[in-house]
């Protein structure tokens, strides 16, 4: 098929990459339920178990408390890395594509501030694709189709680990501040956590996801890591969520003068696609 400059064919394939990508990233923002744990504590593990070691991971869950952090994390689907900053309502997400059948790959990096939001995007792999300003590319929300495709902020679990900690049917905390147990994502808010229709591929093997997580010495989140297995045409994968520098990773703000400009037309053709 002709590559020509600003081809249909290349757009769509393009349109295609982006918008499958924004559909299955579930790791875009938490999807649990908007009440946020209580503050964690600032003391150290203690040597012995935990009494309620559940709570203690409910409460190790970011909330809002703990000042800009980083978060990485990935899915079935996407890999994930960024920053939150609660004081500003801000996440800044990056994400990379790689090339698939087509050879097109994406890099694609979101910058939220409360309602606001700017991209970065970069395609590469065939002649032809459309080529953006290496700056945030500010989005005006009336001009997208869905106002859902780039969501507002909606809270500091970015990686959904406090649905998911929630769904837990059993923990222990094996030694200090290392957790282990099983969750049922097969209902309810863990199983929104997960892509459209994989808790009910899942079968009765949602019930009993096995999960380890670890809380660091600031008693915050560290890690959490499901063991998701294969069902349907989807392989078995790790579901992993990471949280580090607290309080202590750059703060978000907007982005101006020569760092920023006005997403072009192409950009919302490629977001609405």
């Amino acid at each position: 098929m002709t590559q020509a400059t600003g081809s249909a064919s290349t757009t769509r394939r393009t349109v295609g990459v982006i918008a499958a990508m924004l559909a299955t990233t579930t790791l875009l923002g938490g999807c649990g339920p908007k009440t946020e744990p209580a503050s964690a504590p600032q003391s150290s593990p203690s040597a012995s178990p935990t009494a309620d070691p559940k709570q203690a991971l409910l409460d190790a869950v970011p909330d809002g408390a703990e000042g800009t952090f980083r978060f990485s994390g990935r899915d079935a689907s996407s890999t994930i890395s960024g920053r939150v900053d609660p004081e500003a309502k801000g996440v800044e997400l990056n994400t990379t594509i790689p090339a698939g059948a087509d050879g097109i790959s994406v890099k694609m990096s979101v910058l939220i501030i409360a309602e606001e939001a700017w991209m970065k995007m970069k395609l590469t792999g065939q002649a032809g694709l459309p080529k953006f300003p290496d700056k945030w590319m500010k989005l005006d929300r009336t001009k997208l189709a869905d106002s859902e495709t780039i969501p507002a902020y909606d809270g500091v679990d970015q990686g959904n680990a406090g649905p998911l900690i929630q769904a837990a049917t059993s923990v222990q905390e094996k030694s200090p501040g290392q957790y282990a147990g099983l969750i049922d994502v097969s209902t309810g808010n863990a199983a929104e956590v997960l892509e459209e229709g994989e808790a009910a591929a899942l079968g009765e093997a949602g019930k009993t996801v096995p999960f380890t997580a670890v809380v660091g010495a600031d008693k915050r989140l560290s890690s959490l890591t499901l063991k998701i297995p294969a069902a349907g045409k989807t392989k078995a994968y790790d579901y992993v969520v990471n949280y580090a520098d607290y309080g202590t990773a750059p703060k978000i703000s907007v982005p101006t003068g020569a760092a920023a400009t006005i997403a072009p037309k192409m950009a919302y053709e490629i977001l609405n696609g």
